[in-house]
């Protein structure tokens, strides 16, 4: 066991957040992870993943319960508005030779894959709970929580997400996430007999994809852009969905726009970015995740980052004895690859709304694909 670290806590119940724990918990160390949300719960629809992250799975040790759970596809095929194929953009199978190179579940369903593996690491969860104050030195972090206990610790997580109350405290003078022009509608549906894998339809300014998330259901989503991050009332959503849906000359997304009606569960949410510049730690309180590289879903990969920043981060509090050693390489580690990630989904956000060079952004998705194949 690695001295220098013996007791970390976790602040957050996310996908990075449990990651941590998780991995933590393989090297004995004492994790607790606190969570504000009481019911512990995961908003949102489908979730796309890469090949990069289904090998994140395999380390995690939840691959399996993924492939049970979810679905597992290869290639994304690209169409015109029209329905003209446009081309095949290929997902390595770098999770195992028998694994396929992408895939897509239900957000809430990985939620709780990850949940259950981070229970059954011995992590002290605690719900409904967060930090009040955190009081570091040289030895060790003083963690007041808002139910009044308090506890040291060797090393503080933040992984609570991109409006991350950890950040505030340890970087107050910090950017704040940025709206980017554009939002993604999502809605869950029946399985559609010919959809097998990730498709993509290109409009002029709207794009809309399809990706199976388990063996009976679908998820769909459409990009559009709006200038102005405003509000948008819930109750015209199902409407609006569908207008966007109406240009498509595509007879599954018609089909999809027929079934839509005030029963569908349709979720909106503005794209904003986040790129922290280092540090991403001050003393012995690093920030991982969306907490420090939000990214756009352009390249389906900000789940996959922040699931190996925890992956980097227990390995390096493992192989050194000093922690502020430990996250300087952690940090080295992960720069350039969270760099590139948000960097260049944002791009490709801005080449859609621009109506730029499409061949352009079919560049930046290849090479970036083939990147993140590279090891962390």
């Amino acid at each position: 066991m690695n001295k220098a670290v013996n007791k970390v806590l976790v602040v957050g119940g996310g996908f990075s957040a449990m990651a941590a724990a998780i991995e933590l918990r393989k090297r004995t160390i004492g994790v607790d992870l606190v969570e504000i949300d009481a019911g512990w719960r995961s908003y949102g629809a489908g979730i796309s993943l890469g090949g990069a992250t289904l090998r994140a799975f395999l380390t995690l040790g939840v691959l399996d319960e993924f492939l049970r759970r979810g679905d597992a596809h290869d290639n994304v095929d690209i169409h015109t508005a029209g329905n003209h194929h446009l081309a095949t953009l290929p997902t390595p199978r770098i999770a195992a030779p028998d694994v396929p190179g992408g895939g897509a579940i239900m957000r809430p369903v990985l939620a709780a894959i990850l949940a259950e593996a981070t229970r059954a690491s011995g992590t002290d969860v605690r719900l409904g709970c967060t930090f009040k104050s955190i009081v570091q030195d040289a030895d060790c972090v003083d963690v007041t929580f808002t139910d009044g206990d308090k506890a040291c610790y060797d090393l503080v997580i933040g992984a609570d997400g991109l409006y991350s109350t950890v950040r505030e405290v340890l970087f107050p003078e910090a950017p704040a996430p940025r709206y980017t022009g554009q939002g993604v509608w999502r809605a869950v549906l029946p399985r559609a007999p010919e959809i097998n894998t990730a498709s993509m339809w290109l409009g002029p300014k709207i794009k809309a994809g399809v990706a199976p998330v388990s063996s009976t259901e679908m998820y769909l989503y459409v990009t559009e852009d709006r200038a102005e991050r405003a509000f948008i009332d819930p109750a015209r959503f199902t409407t609006l969905l569908k207008d966007l849906l109406a240009p498509f000359d595509v007879p599954v997304l018609q089909r999809i726009r027929d079934q839509l009606g005030e029963h569908s569960q349709v979720i909106y949410r503005p794209l904003e970015g986040l790129l922290l510049p280092r540090p991403w730690h001050k003393g012995r309180v690093v920030l991982i995740g969306d907490t420090v590289h939000a990214t756009t879903p352009h390249l389906a990969s900000g789940a996959c980052i922040g699931i190996e920043d925890a992956i980097v981060l227990a390995e390096e509090i493992g192989r050194h004895a000093d922690v502020d050693t430990a996250l300087n390489a952690f940090e080295e580690r992960r720069w350039e690859r969270c760099r590139m990630v948000v960097e260049n989904s944002g791009r490709l956000g801005e080449i859609e709304i621009t109506g730029g060079d499409k061949a352009e952004h079919g560049r930046i998705m290849r090479e970036t694909l083939v990147a993140l194949a590279n090891p962390i």
